[in-house]
């Protein structure tokens, strides 16, 4: 009998109750989260420059707040507060003084930014981890499952030492952290988790793999696809249940899931749960329950959300803010695509992150990431988001079989003055019939968005795609130094990184490395 498993399962159904959060409640738990996040800063230069005190007495402190705290971005955030606190100064945007940061990918620039992660935040991420495995008891899953291993594919925890100050992974950040109750269960060790060599890392995963009884995984498909097709092919399996017979649970995040599900479907021979989470370097936002379909934002969780309507009104052709009309979470609308401010603990204020959101559901608060503020298309009018090119791509793959583990999508005008999109297709075995795949595609995203229907009868010209290998997507990233699990491949490339792209694909097919390439 699994005497310990029996234990944790109980204790697991016990706990999951107390954290369990009403629907209807996550508008008053907004209020009292900015209420408590004011009031924990109202004495740093921060909340002296704009009035936290001040706010905290208005009758309506969520528009007063608004009214005093202009909309910041990663630049002006840094500029005007960050580089103070990365330098050791303490109490700049957030009390005390910040220890870690996290470098972000960087995926809309060449350079990483350094995000501040205070002791808070660290609790915070420790505590919605925590409760989205205590959800796992709806699931009534055999006590043994509870003493089965966590597999958490994520970045080094070795960080780098600057002063007295460490920067590194959020993933490496929150991994060397994780509880002691979680420890014993934790794969893979703490000399694999330490590696800063992304190829070394997953090397040594495969070797170690068949030591460990796995109940979960935890990480970004493309780089969980990647190690399992490792251990499959390293041993000889037809599936990775011929080698964690026990594995039932695969929680992801950081990319839209739809066009990897095919694919580890049949890596698993066995059911496994998917679930979904939100987690980023400026906090924890949203994650999957088991049983639901979608993720729910985390309305009590040391973050206050604002949003902004994603459209031509409030954001130029190239993402930039333009107006600022944020609204709470009790004026959000179903189906409409928002940009996301945060103010955290970590001293994150009305934040512009970057992401794009769209509710799915506005008395539960589900929601769905879009996209990416500067990772869309609006050369003519078209206002073609990730989603829509994630969807179509999705679809016309299903339909004919064929696996895309990437993607990337340049706009460019034409020399008749028309524009037109440069799709570039990561895939190893190209479809059949190239020239329908496009036309399929062409006609999907027609479909899921009238503008680009519109657009394409008059400024936008017929798409060009290419079919390019999945490695040279991966190569690209090294050589950008952007490879591992912190790392996604924009879809959209702009400026410098898409001169770069085609500067390098270029080389590639020069060199003879691309020669199977079609191009349509």
């Amino acid at each position: 009998m699994a005497l310990r498993g029996t234990v944790i399962k109980n204790a697991t159904r016990y706990a999951s109750k107390w954290t369990e959060t009403i629907p209807s409640e996550s508008i008053k738990q907004q209020e009292k989260q900015l209420k408590k996040l004011l009031n924990k800063a109202k004495s740093t230069e921060f909340g002296k420059k704009y009035g936290f005190s001040k706010v905290l007495k208005a009758e309506n402190i969520e528009k007063a707040y608004r009214d005093a705290v202009p909309v910041y971005d990663y630049n002006l955030m840094f500029n005007q507060f960050w580089h103070k606190t990365l330098s050791g100064v303490a109490d700049v945007s957030w009390p005390g003084k910040i220890e870690n940061f996290a470098l972000t990918s960087g995926t809309t620039g060449s350079a990483s930014k350094r995000i501040p992660v205070s002791k808070q935040m660290i609790q915070t991420i420790k505590k919605v981890s925590v409760k989205q495995i205590l959800g796992l008891s709806k699931l009534n899953l055999p006590a043994d499952f509870y003493e089965k291993q966590i597999l958490f594919l994520g970045g080094s925890t070795t960080l780098d030492q600057i002063n007295d100050q460490f920067e590194g992974d959020l993933s490496g950040i929150v991994t060397g952290k994780v509880p002691n109750w979680i420890a014993p269960f934790s794969k893979p060790e703490k000399e694999i988790r330490a590696l800063r060599d992304w190829g070394q890392k997953i090397d040594e995963i495969v070797k170690k793999a068949p030591e460990w009884d796995l109940g979960i995984i935890c990480g970004v498909p493309s780089w969980m696809q990647i190690l399992i097709e490792k251990i499959i092919d390293h041993y000889g399996l037809k599936s990775i249940h011929q080698m964690w017979p026990n594995l039932r649970i695969y929680v992801h995040g950081g990319v839209n899931f739809d066009p990897y599900m095919t694919k580890f479907n049949e890596l698993f021979n066995s059911q496994v749960v998917y679930l979904d989470t939100y987690l980023c370097s400026e906090g924890f936002f949203a994650f999957q329950p088991v049983d639901s379909d979608g993720m729910y934002l985390l309305t009590k969780s040391n973050v206050y959300f604002e949003f902004i309507p994603f459209d031509k009104e409030h954001f130029n052709a190239d993402g930039e803010l333009i107006k600022d009309e944020s609204l709470t979470l009790a004026d959000v609308k179903k189906d409409v695509d928002y940009a996301v401010l945060v103010s955290t603990c970590a001293g994150a204020w009305r934040y512009l992150i970057g992401d794009t959101i769209k509710f799915t559901n506005t008395e539960t608060y589900r929601i769905k990431i879009t996209g990416r503020t500067k990772h869309y298309l609006s050369l003519c009018g078209e206002h073609l988001s990730v989603d829509n090119m994630t969807d179509a791509l999705t679809k016309v793959a299903y339909r004919n079989k064929v696996e895309v583990r990437e993607f990337a999508v340049i706009g460019s005008q034409t020399r008749s003055g028309n524009f037109k999109h440069q799709w570039y297709l990561g895939c190893d075995t190209p479809p059949s019939k190239v020239k329908a795949f496009k036309d399929e595609l062409d006609y999907e995203l027609s479909m899921l968005n009238t503008d680009y229907l519109i657009e394409r009868n008059f400024a936008l010209e017929e798409m060009d795609l290419e079919i390019v290998p999945t490695r040279v997507f991966y190569d690209f990233m090294k050589i950008k130094n952007k490879y591992g699990a912190q790392h996604k491949f924009p879809r959209v490339l702009k400026g410098k990184m898409a001169t770069d792209w085609c500067s390098y694909l270029a080389y590639t097919k020069e060199v003879g490395e691309n020669k199977k390439r079609a191009i349509i």
